[in-house]
């Protein structure tokens, strides 16, 4: 009997994040995404207290585009999810997969035991990376 591998969300994350603070306008969040070719930013949190936020293409598109906003007159904060689902980076991607499906999400910040940033994990990769390597249990 083959013992099947566990793949843990770390293995499947996009490393490193790009970072932008509540204030700063949609337009620069969107500067932003076009330099990093990137879906989604998070949003920094203002003290230890507070929690991250993250902004992503498809809350620009529903917020500021459909309602034929000004990018330039729209905060971060205004448009942004917060808090954001968190995942521990040795979290298996079978748990993290019923995490976010369980509320419906795409992505998720990945962070390590100090609740620091590490990545971000998305539900596509880590499904793709699954059935790829064949790894599903209970």
């Amino acid at each position: 009997m083959t013992e099947k591998k566990t793949i843990r969300v770390t293995d499947v994350m996009t490393k490193g994040i790009i970072t932008i603070e509540a204030a700063a306008t949609v337009s620069e969040a969107v500067h932003l995404m076009r330099q990093h070719r990137t879906s989604s930013i998070v949003v920094e949190r203002r003290d230890d207290a507070d929690e991250f936020g993250m902004i992503a293409v498809a809350d620009v598109a529903s917020e500021v585009l459909s309602k034929d906003l000004s990018p330039d007159r729209v905060n971060v904060y205004e448009i942004m999810s917060k808090p954001v689902l968190t995942l521990a980076a040795e979290m298996n991607v079978v748990y993290a997969v019923r995490m976010l499906t369980r509320f419906k999400l795409t992505r998720a910040l990945v962070v390590d035991h100090d609740r620091n940033p590490l990545g971000i994990v998305t539900l596509r990769d880590m499904v793709l990376r699954s059935l790829e390597d064949g790894a599903q249990e209970d």
